[in-house]
């Protein structure tokens, strides 16, 4: 009895460090990887308990059935049915959304990605109620990830990606070509998916050249996110702390300031010349800006 209660412990000991072991790589993992491991967690379990999945989280193509289900309308983008679905989108957002990250924050990152969620939902409903027609629920992400790899592909078109066998691409080309895809299931009966798809693209495109011209459509988003975010903080009661002025908060400013003319003459370079266009130098930069 004593070696059975040893193995209990044991085998109880190793899922434990299993679980840390996941939680801190999800702890440590950045936004997009973060995403990435729900989407795989939860496709999981949809493989498992798929019709329950699809009639309770999945967007419904009618707008009665909608309003009784509110919560789909970004819960579909965490429902992936087929493996080669799921595998696409998280590959392209895998690789588009970490270089989404070298040049947005990500705060901004979570503001396309969710809006895109949600506008592609939105154009999916309205193409169903103005026509009338009827369509199977819509999920996955690729609304989402349609929105990222446009609004990207907006900011720096002349980036070039060095694909094996192939060589080297620019981002607004992938991007096309990922567009055009969604253009041609256009002609399939039940097409209301690519409808998403292409809402979502219009969207990524419009945000991105609005923060161009310092226009945060999304920001909203944000204070909306950070209002809930702030309603769960505990408050913790802290004795008051006297804070004294210092003069080198002024030159952190202006070293910020320089930091980030730097970083959009490199962008501005990019998009007139190409990434290749770049010295070493200016590489290293981008590079070490984008990991901060």
């Amino acid at each position: 009895m004593l070696g059975i209660g040893k193995k209990i412990n044991l085998t109880v000991g190793i899922k434990l460090n299993i679980l840390d072991d996941i939680k801190h790589a999800f702890n440590k993992a950045t936004i997009v990887e973060k995403i990435i491991y729900i989407n795989v967690a939860l496709f999981l379990i949809t493989a498992i308990f798929n019709q329950f999945t699809i009639e309770w989280f999945a967007l419904p193509a009618n707008l009665n059935a909608f309003l009784e289900k509110p919560w789909t309308l970004i819960s579909y983008a965490f429902i992936h049915e087929r493996l080669i679905h799921v595998l696409s989108n998280l590959l392209i957002l895998y690789y588009i959304g970490n270089l989404f990250l070298d040049f947005y924050t990500k705060k901004q990152f979570v503001n396309f990605y969710f809006l895109g969620v949600i506008v592609g939902a939105l154009v999916f409903l309205t193409y169903y109620y103005v026509t009338g027609k009827t369509g199977s629920p819509l999920g996955g992400a690729s609304a989402a990830v349609t929105t990222i790899f446009v609004a990207i592909a907006t900011k720096i078109p002349r980036y070039a990606l060095r694909l094996r066998f192939i060589g080297s691409v620019e981002l607004w080309v992938l991007a096309a070509i990922w567009v055009g895809l969604s253009i041609l299931q256009l002609s399939n009966p039940n097409n209301g998916g690519a409808i998403a798809h292409l809402g979502g693209a219009v969207f990524g495109f419009m945000y991105s050249k609005q923060l161009e011209k310092g226009n945060d459509i999304g920001k909203w988003f944000e204070n909306l996110i950070n209002y809930f975010t702030n309603l769960f903080k505990p408050k913790n009661k802290q004795p008051l702390k006297t804070v004294y002025k210092s003069t080198k908060k002024t030159s952190g400013k202006e070293i910020s300031k320089s930091k980030q003319k730097k970083i959009d003459d490199i962008l501005d370079k990019i998009s007139k010349s190409g990434y290749e266009s770049l010295s070493q130098d200016e590489k290293d930069f981008l590079f070490s800006a984008g990991k901060k």
